[in-house]
Order: C-alpha cells, then structure tokens, then sequence
C-alpha cells in the first residue's frame, strides 16, 4: 500500500511539473507574440507617417495650381460670373412620389379614416415604435 502511494505521490509530482513548464512556456510564447505585434503595429505607424507626408507633398497648392495649368483647360474668372446670393434659386420642395402615387390610387389611408367614424384617427399603424 506504501509503494502504491508512493507511486502515486511521484506521478502527481510529475504531472504538476510538466503543468507548470507547460504553462511557463505558454506565457512565453504568448509574451513574443504581443511583443512582435507591438512591433507590426509600430511599423504600420510609421508607414501611415510616410504615406500622410508624401500626400501633403502630393496636394501642394502651388504643385496643382502647375497641374491644373498645364491639364485642365481653366479660365479666368470674369465679374461677369459673380452673382449675388438672392439670385441663386432656393431649394426644391421635397416630393413625396410614392404618397403621390398612393394617393392617385386611393391608398392613401384617409378612406380608412373616414371608415371608422373618427376625424382625428391615427393614419399610422400603431405597434411601429420601438419597445424601451
């Protein structure tokens, strides 16, 4: 029975050694792992950094005023061309096509109304909002 303890005792000490190396190499694995994402994350920066300086050498304003002159066939501004702000015409109304349409046909849900009686009924359908 003492042998048998014994063996025991030994295999349970076996087995929590290879639980705890197991377990350390685990955390150093992992630990490289965050540590060369830090890295990737560091060189994307650093990327974006580049791409954000050759784009604001890219959209220089002197640089497009040469490209523009040189591709688009651009014309001098005449006063001619400056109106004054009453004279640009106010934003179209919204039209509603469908509702038109549902109107033309007879769907528009005043006819519902008027069926049951009340003047003041709701032409939405109820259970539409949202539950809290």
């Amino acid at each position: 029975m003492l042998r048998f303890l014994n063996i025991v005792a030994i295999l349970a000490l076996i087995g929590s050694a290879v639980y705890a190396y197991s377990i350390k190499y685990q955390t150093s694995f992992q630990a490289e792992q965050i540590l060369k994402m830090k890295h990737e994350i560091k060189a994307e920066r650093d990327a974006i950094a580049v791409l954000r300086a050759e784009w604001s050498f890219l959209t220089r304003p002197e640089r497009l005023q040469q490209l523009s002159d040189r591709y688009l066939d651009l014309q001098q501004l005449s006063v001619g061309q400056i109106v004054a702000a009453s004279a640009i015409p106010d934003k179209a109304a919204r039209v509603d096509s469908i509702g038109q349409r549902l109107n033309s046909l007879g769907l528009d849900g005043s006819t519902s109304a008027a069926a049951s009686g009340s003047e003041n009924a709701p032409t939405t359908p109820k259970g539409t909002g949202r539950k809290r």
